[in-house]
């Protein structure tokens, strides 16, 4: 089940829920602090000619220039208000569903998005809480204003990975699963050079028992985004899972070296799944060379410099 997060992009593993929020392809000119508010870039200042001889302004001009400037101040002032608002009650949202108080939890997520309706994380955490109760309470009703929801999510940001995995959710649980693949499939093939809609296609995929398949998207995400720690990790627990452990060692090795905090409590995850097999393979080293009645060579060490 997805559970709502604030944007903070701070992780996003395959198999767990994470924090919302990455920017729509229509906002790239846009970057983000710490906090996750956007920040939007100065505007850039076409290249001039030589300078012409202008008339010095008139008193109308200037004072024209002055309320111009006061109102475009004005309507920053308030659209960054808006977006700090829609902010704080997300993330008063996240605590209350947090604790199980869902239905306070929607009342804060409801305000944020009166305080930002172009908050695509509001309609995620809204979407993500109602599908909850719904499934709690077997209410279709419920289940039906979450789909609503998720959908005015990605109208919002086409790119919302965890809106879209939690749309996939609800139309595979409500016996829709050929709508969950065209889904996920038309985001992929909307974003070519894109991994994450690869990567929850495999997800998928592995889910209805086809592995070979997930197999060849997670391939494919790599091959599209060689650093992206989500796609390794995917990788490489697929291939622990598929019995190929040194394999899957290499992916885990990718994912932790390209972690940089992306993974979050996953990073301790990855680190004792490194350690574990590492410990699997040379203890099947060991008894192989046993059995052989040989003597082991010292190998040089490690996976670490390796590439899938």
């Amino acid at each position: 089940m997805p559970s709502p997060a604030l944007r903070n992009d701070s992780y996003r593993t395959p198999a767990s829920t994470v924090p919302a929020g990455m920017p729509s392809q229509k906002n790239l000119d846009a970057t983000q602090n710490p906090n996750g508010l956007r920040i939007f870039a100065p505007d850039q200042h076409p290249a001039q000619t030589a300078p012409e001889p202008i008339a010095p302004p008139s008193r109308t001009k200037i004072w024209s220039c002055l309320i111009a400037s006061l109102i475009a101040g004005v309507v920053f002032s308030t659209l960054t208000g808006c977006q700090w608002a829609a902010g704080s009650q997300n993330s008063q949202g996240a605590a209350l569903y947090n604790q199980g108080q869902y239905t306070a939890a929607m009342e804060q997520f409801q305000k944020a998005i009166a305080s930002d309706p172009t908050d695509a994380d509001g309609y995620y955490n809204l979407a993500a809480t109602t599908h909850r109760l719904g499934n709690q309470r077997q209410d279709p009703n419920l289940i039906r204003q979450s789909e609503a929801l998720y959908n005015q999510c990605l109208d919002h940001d086409p790119n919302h990975i965890d809106c879209h995995r939690g749309l996939a959710v609800l139309l595979v649980d409500s016996g829709r699963p050929d709508r969950a693949f065209t889904l996920l499939k038309n985001w992929a093939a909307a974003n070519p050079n894109l991994a994450d809609p690869r990567i929850e296609l495999a997800r998928l995929y592995e889910e209805h028992g086809e592995p070979q398949t997930a197999l060849k998207y997670l391939e494919d995400a790599v091959q599209q985004d060689a650093n992206n720690a989500r796609a390794w990790l995917a990788l490489a627990r697929l291939r622990e899972s598929g019995n190929d452990p040194v394999q899957a060692l290499q992916n885990y090795q990718r994912a932790l070296a390209l972690n940089g905090g992306v993974l979050g409590p996953n990073g301790a995850m990855i680190s004792e799944r490194v350690a574990a097999l590492s410990r699997q393979i040379n203890s099947t080293r060991d008894a192989a060379s046993f059995n052989a009645g040989g003597t082991q060579m010292a190998t040089p060490g490690g996976f670490n410099s390796a590439r899938y």
